[in-house]
């Protein structure tokens, strides 16, 4: 789970990498990691939407949409 924390260090470590110090290695290491748990959360929560997503079929019934095969 992301917190806006996270979200908040993401832009700050964005803001950072653009000014002509930059980010140390640590700071890249945690700007990619932070990314990477940001992608996941994104990721898990696009999936559980398209669980509980369903198709109305033009008569009125509705159908789960399934997964791409």
């Amino acid at each position: 789970m992301i917190t806006p924390q996270d979200i908040a260090r993401i832009n700050a470590l964005a803001r950072k990498s653009r000014t002509p110090e930059g980010l140390t290695t640590a700071e890249r290491a945690e700007q990619m990691e932070l990314r990477r748990r940001y992608v996941a959360a994104v990721r898990e929560n696009l999936t559980a939407q398209l669980d509980h997503t369903v198709i109305q079929e033009p008569d009125g019934t509705r159908r789960p949409l399934r997964p791409k095969e």
